[in-house]
């Protein structure tokens, strides 16, 4: 079911809309359908990372460290922060960093994508290409991430549940929360 858009060029956002959540939760593939959805473009950070090093992000956190990824990825996402509007998908740990939560505050809304531990742990095994969960049990690493990471993801604009139902439900609850959030705070 597609999401019930009348004029969607009301629904273009004068500012950018930043999914961030755990891995897992959704932000690319949701991210993606959202930005369709609402005729924008969609740039998901972890792809723009890896063509500026010319490498993977896992060879980013092996060869160098996750503090080098995590300078490098500050950088690339405050560049997409000042350019058009758009939907972007950021990293995990990205709105971790003070400095990309005060840009993405400043220059678009953040949408946190929340989903249970169970649907987490089911959606991240079906690849290994998550350098934080490569060393060790992935339900206790994604328990812990949760606990550190929810409190800080929780300072989003929004929050929406990405753990049931198809795609497109998701999609069209962001755009109704969107539609909400622009009316209070015009």
């Amino acid at each position: 079911m597609k999401p019930d858009i009348t004029d969607k060029a009301n629904e273009k956002q004068s500012q950018l809309i930043v999914l961030v959540g755990l891995m897992g939760v959704g932000k690319s593939t949701i991210g993606r359908r959202l930005a369709i959805a609402l005729g924008l473009n969609f740039v998901d950070a972890d792809d723009e990372i890896e063509k500026s090093a010319g490498r993977s992000i896992s060879d980013i956190f092996d060869d160098f460290g996750e503090k080098a990824f995590r300078d490098g990825e500050k950088k690339v996402i405050l560049r997409l922060l000042g350019g058009s509007p758009l939907v972007l998908a950021t990293g995990g740990g990205a709105f971790l960093n003070p400095d990309i939560r005060a840009a993405i505050a400043a220059k678009g809304v953040s949408v946190w994508l929340r989903s249970s531990l169970q649907e987490l742990v089911r959606r991240t095994d079906r690849r290994n290409t998550r350098p934080l969960l490569a060393n060790g049990d992935s339900k206790e690493i994604l328990a812990e991430l949760i606990k550190q990471r929810h409190p800080i993801y929780a300072k989003a604009d929004l929050a929406i549940d990405s753990d049931q139902g198809e795609h497109s439900e998701t999609v069209t609850a962001i755009i109704q929360a969107l539609r909400n959030y622009k009316e209070q705070n015009q």
